[in-house]
């Protein structure tokens, strides 16, 4: 697909499947055949909050990401630690240079010789621009099997500006599509709940547009804290809001 065509794609996509699914073909034709993307929202000086607060997605197959993502190995990935502190693009030839120079850590180690044996080792990593201090996104493309990084790196001379393009604008979309993560999904009482607390009515308020007791309006903000992992509605509110669960269509 054409860059102005995906382009007009991405941005009139309803729905993240539909969104992951287009980009995930569209990145193959380029010679990237699998992709980690992930978004946190809740990042802080010394860490970048709870994981299944994050966004994921990705095409890898079950077994990486579970080595991969569910182990934890990937806070010690250098290609992370590079985009916490980066903003662009960079070529995987820097595990490479500092593999040669030896200033890779112990735990890094250990995920180079894991993305090694899966055949995670030829890509590139891009780090999106933060909105604030709280967000970081970055997505990591992996080459297919049997291109090498001097190929991978010729394919990113020709193309990599359409490539960077591509994905930013993917993320500035996910950012603004619904994410449901997973356990933490609000029933629709909940939601319209937290939607009247966002728009600033009281309690008795509340209960009377949805027709219900103060008591039961009490229990769903109650259920909706406990779903989203939090001790009080209004940071139920704001996460509810992060993650586009509220004031959207599908809610």
């Amino acid at each position: 697909m054409k860059l102005h065509k995906y382009l007009h794609f991405l941005t009139n996509c309803k729905n993240l499947e539909e969104l992951w699914a287009a980009h995930c073909e569209q990145m193959d034709e380029f010679g990237f055949d699998r992709m980690i993307y992930g978004v946190t929202r809740y990042r802080t000086k010394t860490s970048l909050g709870d994981p299944e607060d994050f966004t994921i997605l990705s095409n890898h197959d079950q077994k990486y990401v579970d080595g991969f993502l569910h182990s934890g190995l990937f806070f010690h990935a250098p290609m992370l630690q590079w985009a916490l502190a980066s903003e662009g693009a960079a070529s995987w030839r820097m595990i490479k240079q500092m593999m040669a120079s030896e200033t890779i850590s112990k735990d890094e180690r250990r995920v180079y010789d894991f993305n090694q044996k899966m055949g995670v080792s030829v890509g590139y990593t891009i780090s999106f621009r933060s909105v604030s201090p709280r967000f970081k996104g970055g997505i990591s493309i992996c080459a297919r099997e049997g291109i090498s990084q001097d190929q991978a790196d010729a394919v990113w001379d020709q193309h990599g500006s359409d490539i960077h393009l591509m994905n930013n604008v993917a993320h500035l979309k996910i950012l603004s599509l619904p994410y449901n993560p997973p356990n933490r999904t609000l029933t629709k009482r909940q939601t319209e709940a937290l939607e009247w607390v966002g728009d600033g009515k009281t309690m008795q308020d509340i209960a009377l547009l949805m027709g219900l007791t103060t008591a039961t309006v009490e229990k769903h903000l109650r259920l909706a804290r406990e779903s989203l992992v939090v001790e009080t509605t209004a940071q139920a509110v704001l996460k509810a809001s992060l993650h586009n669960q509220m004031f959207t269509f599908e809610a």
